[in-house]
């Protein structure tokens, strides 16, 4: 809009749409991103308030371990989040969420026997994933160091395809924890609905009426690494909007 003496002002009404459209893409990434990781905590909190089985999800564990005849996989409590290691053969538990006698407790635990099982039987996507896992990590990091350093490098050489040869490297380096996250998504859906609730559900380990309960928090735990997944996207996305600045 041009007012007097030529001087160009802005449309209010025009400003004040593209900041509902900003603001209501962001609140859209937000729902999407972290909409899962919230309710899974919800729901992992949820059914970790009462306390009435005679063990905790740790003496769950070992004990479904001994009934499938798998010695060889320990259990040993950790403070670095619920997993199975498959290189050691350790399923580590928190004491916040397996060192209770709750029904998150229970359920967190025979989930991570399921990933057990899945080494146990030689489940394909759980023994990508453990390839991967070991490199992702310091792939990511050179990935990171790489694109910091495209501005520098075509600055220095002059050259526009070096910088764009950089870029490419970088973000494709970015792009494989993304793609350790999405080979993770089958193996959790697998370790909950096809190992640990059939496990809970024919073991007797739980009341069946706390079944329904049960699906809840196995599909919180599978969410947890959809979430991971999401904000491997995300963070790949930030990337590329920092470096086309």
């Amino acid at each position: 809009m041009v007012g007097p003496a030529g001087v160009t002002r802005r449309d209010p009404n025009s400003e004040r749409l593209r900041m509902l459209v900003y603001v209501t893409i962001l609140a859209a990434v937000f729902l999407v991103v972290y909409g899962p990781h919230l309710w899974a905590r919800h729901v992992l909190r949820r059914y970790n308030q009462r306390e009435y089985f005679s063990g905790n999800g740790m003496d769950l564990a070992r004990l479904v371990l001994e009934r499938l005849d798998m010695a060889d996989v320990t259990v040993e409590e950790t403070a670095i989040g619920d997993h199975y290691d498959p290189q050691s053969k350790r399923i580590r538990l928190t004491s916040t969420n397996c060192g209770r006698r709750t029904l998150t407790a229970a359920v967190v635990a025979v989930h991570e026997v399921g990933h057990a099982v899945q080494d146990h039987t030689r489940y394909p996507p759980l023994r990508t994933r453990t390839r991967l896992v070991g490199t992702a990590a310091k792939l990511e990091r050179i990935g990171a160091a790489i694109m910091m350093g495209v501005p520098v490098i075509a600055m220095l050489t002059r050259v526009p395809a070096a910088g764009a040869l950089m870029f490419l490297g970088g973000l494709a380096t970015l792009c494989i924890p993304l793609v350790v996250h999405l080979l993770t998504l089958p193996t959790e859906f697998d370790a909950s609905f096809k190992r640990a609730l059939p496990i809970l559900d024919t073991g007797n380990y739980i009341p069946k009426e706390d079944l329904p309960a049960a699906r809840k928090i196995l599909t919180a735990c599978a969410l947890t690494y959809v979430v991971n997944a999401l904000i491997g996207l995300l963070n790949v996305w930030r990337w590329i909007r920092i470096l086309r600045r």
